[in-house]
């Protein structure tokens, strides 16, 4: 053997090493240190930077909602709805501007010929249902309405409410136009449901080119006794796909 060969590791040196740092990884994504620990931060800026809320609303977020049952654990944990408030308060005090993408179901999509497992469910619980999309009859205080504590800063006349989605993501609404049309490069996103709509739109929205950071503690997710906890499946998620994955105490202080 050549002092060349010598000087190579061992298959099993190769092994070794590639278990120690698969293993650290693994640790420090446990602990919420992976991802964001090697990706640079975000700038943000107010010229460029928008905040994006997925379904601020009753039958996700509220005591009396329909969805309360799978959802309600996860969002008194991470205290969902004080940080998405938080956000709203810090945005609107330092000129950021605020998108909402909420989801809506009229009597006219009860025609449709199939759904997955949660489109039924919503169609079966009546979850953000509304009376048509030319009418709000019967849409204050119901489940598709926004939080109360929330109106103040989504019915203030400048945050940007876009067009429905109609499953999970901004494929079917207009989020990603009026995002353009102001420029709009980075984006703060939260809200409802972690792994589903809210990361139907982080994928989305990264297929677009935006810059993304997601508010860990300003979503939340379902549980479920057969398929398992939705937050802890979308913050893995999260990890390997956003551009940083922040608390909203950092989200915050990133916008200045």
């Amino acid at each position: 053997m050549s002092e060349e060969e010598k000087a190579l590791p061992s298959r099993r040196e190769l092994l070794i090493g590639g278990a120690a740092i698969i293993a650290a990884t693994a640790a420090s994504t446990v602990s919420g240190t992976a991802v964001a620990a090697e990706t640079p931060g975000l700038q943000f800026q107010k010229t460029d930077t928008a905040v994006v809320f997925i379904d601020p609303q009753n039958d996700v977020l509220s005591e009396k909602g329909a969805n309360w049952g799978a959802v309600g654990a996860s969002v008194t944990e991470n205290r969902t709805v004080e940080n998405m408030e938080r956000i709203f308060k810090a945005a609107k005090a330092k000129g950021y501007e605020v998108f909402i993408s909420p989801h809506y179901f009229y009597p006219t999509d009860s025609g449709w010929k199939f759904n997955g497992p949660l489109e039924r469910d919503e169609f079966r619980t009546h979850t953000f249902a509304r009376s048509g999309p030319l009418t709000l009859a019967g849409f204050p205080n119901s489940g598709a309405d926004w939080l109360d504590r929330f109106k103040p800063y989504i019915e203030d006349g400048k945050t940007v409410i876009v067009s429905p989605h109609k499953v999970w993501g901004p494929q079917t609404n207009d989020l990603v136009l009026q995002l353009r049309k102001r420029r709009i490069g980075k984006i703060i996103l939260g809200g409802m449901l972690a792994n589903i709509c809210v990361e139907s739109h982080l994928r989305e929205l990264l297929e677009q080119g935006f810059e993304i950071a997601v508010v860990k503690d300003a979503t939340a997710g379902p549980r479920h006794p057969e398929w398992g906890d939705g937050y802890q499946a979308a913050m893995i998620n999260y990890r390997f796909l956003a551009h940083a994955v922040l608390t909203t105490d950092e989200a915050i202080a990133g916008m200045g």
